[in-house]
């Protein structure tokens, strides 16, 4: 099949061939006719296989006819709205829309934080048909009223199950609450779970769901393997791999912002040039360390999670997971950087014995035993292996962001034994000390009774004495004649 065949306009046809394009790919081929016929769509394809151009040339074919040069902000309200995640997904996104969309007058821009949002608010007021934004910054220019939904027409939601692993979910509902009813509505995902569909029965209707590949697949032209190591020697291991190999261009993931910062520093001084990218790097810093991996510059690139989605790299050879993720699902995005359109493409792990629980998690979801090769001088010792029950067992699914660990890992976490108990004492049933009855006073009379006042020896009640009420003295300053000396005069 060709993109002629998909029944594009020629604009696009002519764009999709400046860009070497012949042959759609699978998830293009069968989600192309059913956008542009207006159905909702509940996509779902492995990274690295082409989603994006499913869901923008259809898209700009159907905005085709709103095209306009004119400079009047009113013929140009938004009437796609396109959302991502991440930044770097979003500017991806937005460079996919100017490279398919070339001949086609439509403007677009792309939205995100940790940039000026002037500029931003600037080029709203002046009229865009095609916005691509993260959730947050496009409610900040709700807020400013630079930006208006009444025209939309279609929306995309790309990367769905990772705004719901950010948090992003309520964010999303509120920017559904605005937008028109009678709309085109197009989800897609690298993978599907319970809360993508609920989600997407809340947004859908009666969508047509393309999956070309079984959920949560990796691409088979990936080699994977591990290396079993110590923790303390991770760090060292990967610059003796990295050195002694002609390994170049390679993207590494650590699960910290901090430890994204800590091994970048550590790799310079080996001799390696490395660069990193991660959550509290601003925009800018962001895109120059992108930049200089791409070009060249930096041979190594430390990302954390947030870079798993959205980094568009062309022939990205090598992955390695200096530290498993948490969530079994973030390995298929992560190695989804590498292997892509066809392309061949290698996966490394390096494995403690503290991650062996991870490991198996890993292997279950994608279906495939990963090959375990040694490095001489680096062996993990023989706890590696018995390590593989103990962590199998709760180790789940218990997510973590780049602001730190779980609330499960935190409860997991062992108690400290209080100092000064020995092993003997330590193995016996604590003791339940109860708490002490506070002392009351006597009483001189039965409360269970009713009162009755004191009676004198003559026969009468006793009356109650009267307080006296004593009003304080006040002082008088000396200056006024007050003080000891005016005190005795006094008296």
């Amino acid at each position: 099949m060709t993109f002629e065949e998909l029944g594009l306009l020629p604009e696009l046809l002519k764009a999709v061939s400046d860009a070497g394009y012949t042959e759609p790919t699978p998830i293009q081929a069968q989600a192309i006719p059913v956008v542009i016929a207006g159905k909702d769509v509940m996509g779902g394809a492995q990274t690295g296989t082409g989603k994006t151009a499913g869901f923008v040339l259809p898209l700009l074919q159907r905005l085709a006819r709103h095209a306009s040069t004119s400079p009047s902000p009113a013929r140009h309200p938004v009437r796609a709205l396109i959302l991502t995640p991440t930044r770097e997904l979003a500017m991806q996104v937005h460079e996919s829309v100017q490279t398919y969309g070339k001949y086609v007058p439509l403007r677009d821009l792309v939205v995100y934080g940790g940039v000026d949002i002037k500029p931003q608010t600037e080029a709203l007021r002046k009229g865009v048909e095609i916005v691509v934004a993260t959730p947050g910054r496009l409610l900040d220019h709700v807020q400013q009223k630079s930006v208006n939904f009444n025209s939309v027409e279609v929306l995309v939601l790309d990367e769905a199950d990772r705004m719901l692993d950010m948090g992003f979910i309520p964010d999303i509902k509120r920017i559904l609450a605005m937008l028109p009813k009678e709309r085109q509505s197009l989800l897609f995902s690298a993978t599907f779970s319970e809360e993508i569909k609920k989600l997407a029965d809340s947004m859908l209707k009666a969508p047509v769901l393309i999956e070309v590949a079984r959920r949560n697949a990796v691409t088979e032209t990936v080699t994977h393997r591990m290396h079993p190591v110590a923790q303390d020697h991770k760090r060292q291991l990967l610059a003796h791999i990295l050195k002694t190999s002609s390994l170049q261009q390679v993207l590494v993931f650590v699960g910290t912002k901090f430890g994204a910062s800590r091994l970048a520093v550590y790799l310079d001084k080996q001799g390696i040039e490395a660069t990193a990218i991660h959550g509290d790097k601003s925009q800018q810093q962001r895109t120059e360390a992108l930049e200089a991996f791409k070009s060249g510059k930096a041979r190594v690139l430390v990302a954390t999670d947030v870079a798993a989605r959205g980094l568009d790299i062309d022939d990205l050879p090598h992955v390695i997971n200096y530290e498993l993720p948490h969530v079994p699902e973030d390995y298929v995005h992560r190695i989804g950087r590498t292997g892509r359109a066809g392309k061949e493409g290698d996966a490394t792990s390096l494995v403690c014995p503290e991650e062996r629980g991870k490991l198996a998690e890993i292997e279950k979801l994608i279906k495939r035993p990963i090959e375990q090769v040694l490095v001489q001088g680096f062996e993990p010792g023989p706890d590696f292996d018995a390590a593989a029950d103990r962590g199998r067992r709760g180790r789940g699914g218990a997510g973590r962001s780049e602001r730190g660990e779980s609330s499960r890992e935190k409860s997991a976490a062992p108690r400290r034994e209080p100092r000064g108990r020995s092993d003997e004492t330590r193995d016996r049933p604590a003791r339940r000390v109860e708490p002490a009855k506070p002392k009351l006073p006597k009483l001189d009379f039965d409360p269970s009774k009713p009162y009755e006042p004191k009676v004198s020896p003559q026969g009468t009640a006793t009356p109650e004495p009267k307080r006296a009420h004593h009003r304080p003295k006040r002082a008088v300053p000396a200056l006024l004649g007050g003080g000891p000396k005016a005190d005795s005069e006094k008296s």
